[in-house]
């Protein structure tokens, strides 16, 4: 697949705009796994869009430091956005089972508390252990930039690529479950949430949707990176010894874009694996980016703008109420 590198760097610049777009009104609602999944996308795209303009035709490791801080957000972001879809699932899951619409403060803070611990620490522990069967320090692609590079090993399999597909795994367990209750439940699910500050029916089915569809993807595409991984690398090589996987792991090594973009399976991989952001992106950006509660904002910030320029605009009164509480 040909095409004008910076293509890429626009869809993927415009990819970090969109995933944040929704951010301050998911703020507003205590949607801390709705925002980590936003925030830990949109840090993935901006990732992207730097290393694709800094190395568009190019291959000089200008920014060494640079490289090391990105691969771990590559490593990060594969972790992390599957667990973000997890939280979201499973505050889905919770909210299915509630048998009153009222939450307290200590309830909320504590659900937090759990959001984090897995849409940002079990992330950033990924990133630590990922040092275990890292090969070498980077690879530079001209066009992509900093690639992370794993010693393909049974270690590396488990401690780097399975992670995400275990986390789809649990994933989309709460799925099914959530889904279940939901028929079970639906009138009085439906009932609450008229009296609920924080949920609507329409914005349960559209997260249902985005995690679902998080799930589709993760638990195939993780298993299919895997599999390609180990037969672009020849194979999965022995765990010998933690010298022997790290021999020489201060190189980089850099390819030409003629050498991978060749039509073959390594392309694909290469390609796939730097598109499937801007993917998330663009799927989150079109489940809410035209709800009515972001037309309302939208229509807001058209008013302020506005009032700068000394002509006002009444606001129409919105039919949805802003969320304390997902």
């Amino acid at each position: 697949m040909s095409y004008p590198n910076y293509v890429y760097s626009l869809f993927a610049f415009i990819g970090f705009v969109v995933a944040l777009i929704p951010l301050r009104w998911h703020l507003d609602a205590w949607n801390a796994g709705t925002c980590l999944y936003m925030l830990w996308t949109a840090i993935a795209c901006l990732n992207q869009f730097i290393n694709s303009v800094v190395w568009s035709g190019s291959m000089v490791d200008d920014l060494p430091g640079w490289c090391d801080i990105s691969v771990r957000i590559i490593v990060g972001a594969s972790t992390a956005i599957p667990a973000a879809s997890l939280c979201i699932n499973r505050r889905l899951y919770r909210i299915s089972r509630l048998q009153t619409a009222k939450v307290s403060d200590a309830e909320k803070r504590r659900e937090m508390i759990v959001d984090f611990a897995i849409a940002l620490g079990l992330p950033i522990f990924f990133i630590i252990i990922s040092y275990i069967p890292q090969g070498h320090r980077y690879d530079i692609f001209e066009d992509i930039g900093c690639v992370p590079i794993g010693y393909a090993t049974p270690v590396y399999v488990i401690l780097v690529q399975f992670p995400p597909v275990a986390i789809g795994c649990v994933t989309a367990v709460y799925s099914v479950l959530s889904i279940r209750a939901f028929i079970d439940r639906q009138k009085k699910l439906q009932e609450l949430m008229v009296g609920c500050t924080s949920m609507n029916t329409n914005r349960y089915f559209r997260l249902m949707c985005l995690a679902g569809i998080e799930v589709m993807l993760t638990i195939p595409l993780g298993c299919f990176m895997i599999m390609e991984s180990i037969n672009i690398n020849g194979g999965m090589h022995p765990w010998i010894s933690w010298a022997d996987t790290h021999w020489g792991f201060n190189r980089h090594d850099t390819y030409p874009a003629a050498s991978w973009r060749d039509g073959s399976r390594k392309e694909s991989v290469a390609e796939f694996s730097r598109w499937l952001v801007i993917i998330c992106a663009f799927i989150f950006f079109a489940f809410f980016g035209f709800a009515e509660e972001a037309r309302h904002n939208y229509s807001a910030a058209f008013r302020r703008v506005s009032s700068w320029f000394g002509h006002e605009v009444k606001p129409s009164v919105p039919s949805w109420r802003y969320a304390l509480y997902f």
